[in-house]
């Protein structure tokens, strides 16, 4: 009797196991720029868009003739801190790298590293001047001084009734001269999702 038991119980954990390894995921690429909202929170695509725009803005305004009229070149920006004020978790670095590769490709200003590259760019000078040919260092002190900094922030307001809810994102971002601390710029996106959890879940 007890070796029966231990036979069948045998049996229904190989069972389990069989039916464990024919399980399968799918996996499907997608085009990149493609747009799919799951979940209904910020994505990479709201990241894309967000810099998009926002840079078009920026760039749009008169501060930047004013510059140049009063400079006689380009200015040169660099992105400082973006805070994630929002209710959930949103990849920061991406949507600066959004906004840096905008502003770059735009060829209307210059841009210089921010505090973490330059920190990795240093070392590596550092290096050169220990180890490198002498026509081939670059020396130090002769970076390129940010004429404007963006600075901004992301937040949400969550409006839920049972299994709807509004999400509400807005971005804002502002440009600031290094010279003298003057915003020179002023930009705000917002977006609303409106998103609907089905009553039936797998």
């Amino acid at each position: 009797m007890r070796r029966g038991l231990i036979i069948a119980g045998l049996a229904l954990a190989l069972g389990g196991l069989l039916a464990g390894g024919c399980a399968t995921t799918k996996v499907k690429r997608i085009s990149p720029d493609s747009v799919k909202d799951l979940s209904g929170n910020w994505n990479d695509t709201d990241s894309r868009l967000v810099s998009e725009e926002m840079v078009q803005d920026m760039l749009n305004q008169a501060w930047l003739s004013k510059f140049r009229r009063k400079e006689g070149h380009d200015p040169v920006v660099i992105v400082g801190r973006i805070h994630n004020l929002s209710h959930e978790h949103i990849s920061v670095d991406t949507f600066v790298n959004d906004i840096q590769r905008v502003l770059i490709n735009s060829g209307d200003v210059q841009f210089v590293a921010d505090a973490q590259q330059r920190e990795s760019v240093r070392e590596e000078r550092a290096d050169q001047d220990v180890n490198a040919r002498e026509n081939t260092r670059n020396a130090m002190g002769q970076e390129v001084g940010a004429d404007f900094m963006m600075q901004g922030s992301i937040n949400t307001i969550i409006d839920a009734s049972g299994d709807t809810e509004v999400k509400f994102y807005q971005v804002d971002l502002r440009l600031i001269s290094m010279a003298d601390n003057r915003t020179v710029w002023i930009g705000q996106k917002k977006i609303k999702k409106l998103v609907e959890h089905s009553a039936f879940r797998p």
